[in-house]
């Protein structure tokens, strides 16, 4: 997924970083803005218990499916519906489900009525996001998901792989430059492709994750763990606004939209960190009330906090230091914030070495 903020290019830079720091007895990694679960997802690989959350549901169900699930899916029960089920090893049965899934007949339900052209032709506002064939596939899918959940047909596990799977596919066939704040008046070449539904990665391991869908302030005073990596927003995006489309598909909830892009109402997931007002006195919150041996901060050198702003209040909780890695920008940037003129920025990996004595 192309997402603001991801860390995918950084990956190696982060663990090699944070390996300098850490001693060899931390096994429990807390990725607390965990966005699509990215950084979560490659420190579960490393043998770490990852604790996950993110305000936004479509965050947390694809945390749920990527950090919480750790065994096979079997889907036993969904064999009275499909019987062929029994005869395919369970390792394949994801993408059998899938399959069939991907093979359904549309139908105009909400993103249809709402977000596709055919839809929404002759109303007020007419909105391009899928084509209206891959609207009404997209409708098919969520509404068996739902109604297999409903009949106990899946498992909550199942559920959220069904789901994360959906979420990931139907943003490759989007109608939009990169985020939801916008689409495009024509289809582009990607979004005239017919939906197919690509089953998500499942991580299996040993170790039981947790995953929270939270306001992180709040989260960070009941989870306990060696490492916390923080990766806030940098600057005034919300994400709520940006990913609206997939936080609709994610909970499929018939919300009241407004505005020319068809935005849910979002009050309730408005960061602080998004506020140059406001996020100085949240980070400073949420670092006093960390409960970790270690404290690891991403931040680039354009965001709304400085450099003396982060040491400030990092120091607080111990020894300070900092890492650098220059990459690429978003490509969104461009084009959002033309002020922008630098093709690269700089990626600070923030970090503080907790006082015992100051570790709740």
């Amino acid at each position: 997924m192309n997402y603001i903020g991801s860390k995918l290019s950084l990956l190696e830079f982060l663990e090699e970083s944070i390996n300098k720091v850490v001693d060899k007895n931390c096994d429990t990694f807390c990725d607390l803005f965990a966005g699509t679960g990215i950084v979560g997802r490659y420190f579960k690989t490393k043998g770490y218990k990852i604790i996950a959350n993110d305000i936004q549901y479509y965050s947390y169900v694809l945390n749920r499916h990527y950090i919480g699930n750790h065994k096979e899916l079997n889907f036993t029960k969904l064999i009275k519906e499909i019987p062929d089920l029994k005869s395919i090893d369970i390792k394949n049965r994801k993408n059998f489900v899938c399959d069939y899934l991907s093979n359904l007949k549309g139908t105009r339900g909400f993103v249809y009525e709402n977000y596709c052209l055919g839809g929404t032709k002759n109303k007020k506002v007419e909105r391009q996001y899928f084509s209206d064939e891959n609207g009404m596939r997209c409708d098919a899918i969520r509404q068996k998901i739902e109604d297999w959940k409903k009949a106990k047909l899946i498992s909550n596990d199942e559920y959220y792989f069904l789901i994360t799977s959906l979420v990931e596919s139907v943003d490759k066939y989007a109608n939009t430059a990169s985020v939801y704040g916008a689409f495009l008046k024509k289809l582009k070449k990607t979004a005239q492709n017919n939906l197919i539904l690509k089953p998500a990665e499942l991580i299996i391991n040993d170790q039981n994750h947790e995953v929270f869908n939270e306001d992180i302030n709040e989260v960070a005073k009941k989870v306990k763990g060696d490492i916390l990596y923080l990766d806030p927003p940098y600057n005034h995006r919300q994400y709520a606004t940006n990913y609206h489309m997939l936080e609709t598909i994610a909970k499929y909830d018939n919300p009241k939209i407004y505005g020319k892009t068809g935005l849910r109402e979002y009050q309730n997931q408005k960061s602080p960190y998004c506020s140059r007002l406001q996020v100085k006195k949240a980070f400073r919150d949420l670092i006093l009330k960390a409960k970790a041996k270690y404290i690891f901060l991403s931040y680039n050198n354009e965001g709304l906090m400085t450099l003396d702003d982060i040491k400030e209040i990092m120091r607080l909780r111990g020894k300070y230091g900092y890492f650098t890695k220059e990459y690429n920008r978003f490509k969104a940037d461009k084009s959002e914030n033309r002020n922008h003129k630098a093709s690269k920025t700089v990626e600070y990996l923030h970090y503080v070495i907790c006082r015992f004595d100051l570790i709740n």
